[in-house]
């Protein structure tokens, strides 16, 4: 085995329990035998650059335990785009503290930054082990049945849209529709989460849009008006990605960012939630409000699944194991065995195979009309999500005359 320090970075936006895999790669850590000493990097690749190193190994015990409860990115993040020059000065930095094991937590971007470090590495003749685990809301990751952050995201999206669907079913003489806005840029993994807000026929949300299908404006004012004709008014989920048939974002942002993706929500400067309350007014002039939480979801701690806090942990500690072994190139993955009963296990997957991609949602886990969620789906998600609340509504009782 090995021997040398580690390093472990942060990469990409927050969720609810990435601290949560922090935790599980630090304790893990501290048991091995081939790692010598466990460092952080401030802001990612970036401050790791910049020797903005914290020592992970001499954090006070209730700090490491308290990370698996915090939210967001305690380490701080950074969306850099390793550019070659890069590659000289990180090795630089990589040999000045004996760092053998490099750690980083992200979505395929993430992934995409370890494999390039490694194979550097690698062509240098510098003994390293890189290893991913996977993070992001979006779950959009190839090589896993889901991702940590995915599950808390999608139940604080779901509590959202069922508390939002009560206010505007009980509001609709006032407003006939509400539209709520996920965050997924390529897919509409949280989107179609939303579906579990619903318990009967009538309930939010009735109609759900993702980035899987070209956005057509026509079916989508037939949909809308057909639940308003039925339910008294409508509730509307789409996924910040929608596109119409020749490409162009419904958001009608241009804006990019430095990996080339569409930006989407307030740093693209528009907005597809907004786009779908103005169709709907301009077509049927009714009030209606539209909703955008965007980073709000990724960190709610308040929300959070236990199952996902355990899962996320328990991605740290195998990173540490599959390091262990040498092998380098690789990312934690989940696999799910059943869904009824849950049970998952984890392996690896080739970081060549995560890097840079993303996972559409199956066709089958949506409906025929291709807005809504499929039962294939419900039940792919219901162990996910954890018990959600119940609530009531009045019985339309008559008084006597």
């Amino acid at each position: 085995m090995i021997k040398g320090n580690a390093v472990i970075g942060q990469s990409g936006g927050p969720t609810s329990v990435i601290n949560s895999s922090l935790a599980g790669v630090i304790e893990a850590a501290k048991e091995s035998p081939g790692i010598t000493g466990i460092y952080g990097m401030q802001y990612g690749i970036e401050g790791f650059m910049n020797e903005k190193l914290i020592d992970l190994g001499r954090q006070p015990e209730k700090v490491i335990k308290g990370l698996r409860v915090t939210p967001s990115s305690a380490l701080g993040s950074s969306r850099h785009k390793l550019v070659e020059q890069d590659f000289p000065l990180i090795l630089d930095v990589l040999k000045k503290y004996n760092i053998r094991y490099f750690f980083l937590i992200g979505g395929n971007d993430t992934m995409d930054t370890i494999k390039r470090v490694e194979i550097y590495c690698r062509d240098n003749n510098y003994e390293l082990v890189g290893t991913g685990i996977p993070k992001t809301v979006d779950n959009d990751l190839f090589g896993t049945d889901h991702t940590p952050g995915f599950a808390s995201a999608a139940r604080s999206n779901i509590l959202n849209v069922m508390q939002a669907g009560i206010l505007a079913r009980d509001m609709q003489k006032v407003d006939k529709f509400v539209v709520y806005q996920t965050i997924g840029r390529d897919s509409g993994w949280l989107a179609l989460a939303t579906a579990l807000a619903k318990d009967k026929e009538s309930d939010a949300p009735h109609l759900i849009y993702a980035p899987e299908f070209v956005f057509d404006k026509d079916k989508f004012l037939t949909d809308v008006e057909k639940c308003i004709n039925n339910y008294g008014y409508v509730s509307v989920v789409c996924g910040e990605g929608l596109k119409y048939a020749d490409g162009t974002p419904v958001s009608q942002s241009g804006a990019k960012d430095k990996f080339s993706n569409i930006e989407f929500g307030a740093m693209g400067g528009a907005s597809v939630g907004l786009n779908l309350h103005g169709m709907i007014h301009s077509e049927f002039g009714c009030r209606g409000e539209f909703q955008i939480t965007e980073s709000l979801i990724m960190s709610d701690m308040a929300r959070a699944s236990k199952l996902d806090l355990q899962e996320a942990y328990l991605c740290g500690t195998k990173a540490v194991e599959i390091a262990e072994t040498g092998e380098s190139g690789y990312m934690v993955s989940m696999i799910r065995l059943t869904d009824k009963p849950y049970r998952i296990d984890y392996g690896k997957a080739l970081l060549s195979d995560v890097a840079v991609k993303a996972k559409p949602v199956p066709e089958d886990y949506f409906n025929k009309e291709c807005n809504f969620a499929s039962q294939k789906f419900l039940d792919y998600m219901i162990p996910l999500a954890g018990e959600l609340p119940e609530f009531t509504e009045l019985e339309k009782i008559q008084p006597p005359i």
